[in-house]
C-alpha cells in the first residue's frame, strides 16, 4: 500500500505540476504502530495539513482543540473551553462583519470526531488514506477539475471543511481557503486546496494522467493556431518602403 500511494504521488505531482507534496490524512481508531505522535499542539487544524507534507506523524483529538473553528469542523461537539472559544470567535468575526449571523451553521462539519488522525506525505503513512489534500495553483485545479466526476463543488472558509465535504461523500473537492489558512499554512496567494476521497484517489490519477496528456495535445495545436494567426497578422517584409 505504502509503495503503491508513493507511486500514485509522484504520478500526481507531474501531472498536475505540484510544487508541494499531497498530504495524507487517516481518521484511526487507534494510535499507529511505528509513527511518532505529533509533538504538541498547533495553532490550528491546517498547520497540520503544512506540517504533513514534510513528514509523516498522529494526533490525538484533543491535540486539535487549540483551533476552535478547526475542532469544530473535525466533529467536536462545541462544549466546555471548546466551546466558550468557538462562540467568542463567532461572535468576533460577526462583529467585525466578516461572518453574517446564521454563516457558523453552513460550514460542513463531520458528523462523528475521529479519535486519531495521522497526517504525512502520500505513502509515507502505514495506513490508507481517508483523504488525500494537495495546494494547487490554477492550472492544476484547471485539470483537476476536468478530470474529476461530475461537479466539483468548492468551499470558501474555513479551509478545514474541505475534509468534511469529502468524509460526506464527494469524490473531489476544493477550497479557496480562508484568511487563516492563508497565514498558518504559507500557501500562496495563487493556490487553492485541492481535495480527493481516499476510495477515489487511484481513478483519479487515471483520469488526471489522460486528461493531462489530452490537454497536452490540444495545447500544441492552439499554439500551432496562435503562431499561424499571429503570421497571418504581421507577415515578415509586409512593411512599405519609401
Amino acid at each position: 500500500m505504502t509503495e503503491e500511494m508513493a507511486s500514485l504521488a509522484q504520478h500526481l505531482m507531474s501531472d498536475l505540476e505540484l510544487t508541494r507534496a499531497p498530504v495524507q490524512i487517516s481518521y484511526l481508531d487507534e494510535p499507529p504502530h511505528r509513527l511518532a505522535k505529533h509533538a504538541g499542539t498547533a495553532p490550528s487544524v491546517c498547520t497540520y495539513f503544512a506540517e504533513g507534507e514534510k513528514k509523516p506523524f498522529y494526533v490525538d483529538l484533543k491535540d486539535h482543540e487549540a483551533c476552535e473553528i478547526g475542532a469544530f469542523v473535525l466533529g467536536i461537539a462545541p462544549e466546555g473551553d471548546v466551546g466558550k472559544r468557538l462562540m467568542d470567535t463567532v461572535g468576533m468575526m460577526q462583529r467585525e462583519g466578516y461572518l453574517a449571523p446564521g454563516d457558523e451553521a453552513k460550514i460542513p462539519r463531520n458528523e462523528k470526531a475521529p479519535r486519531y488522525v495521522a497526517y504525512g506525505p502520500l505513502g509515507s503513512l502505514p495506513t490508507e488514506p481517508t483523504n488525500v489534500l494537495m495546494f494547487a495553483k490554477a492550472k492544476s485545479i484547471m485539470l483537476a477539475m476536468e478530470a474529476a466526476p461530475g461537479g466539483v463543488p468548492v468551499n470558501g472558509r474555513p479551509m478545514c471543511s474541505l475534509v468534511p465535504t469529502l468524509n460526506k461523500g464527494t469524490a473531489v473537492a476544493m477550497s479557496v481557503g480562508c484568511i487563516g489558512s492563508r497565514v498558518f499554512t504559507g500557501i500562496g496567494d495563487g493556490e487553492m486546496l485541492l481535495g480527493v476521497r481516499g476510495d477515489h484517489l487511484k481513478t483519479f490519477a487515471q483520469s488526471v494522467r489522460k486528461i493531462r496528456h489530452a490537454n497536452d495535445l490540444v495545447g500544441a495545436e492552439d499554439e500551432k493556431r496562435k503562431a499561424a494567426a499571429a503570421k497571418a497578422t504581421h507577415p515578415s517584409g509586409g512593411g512599405t518602403s519609401r
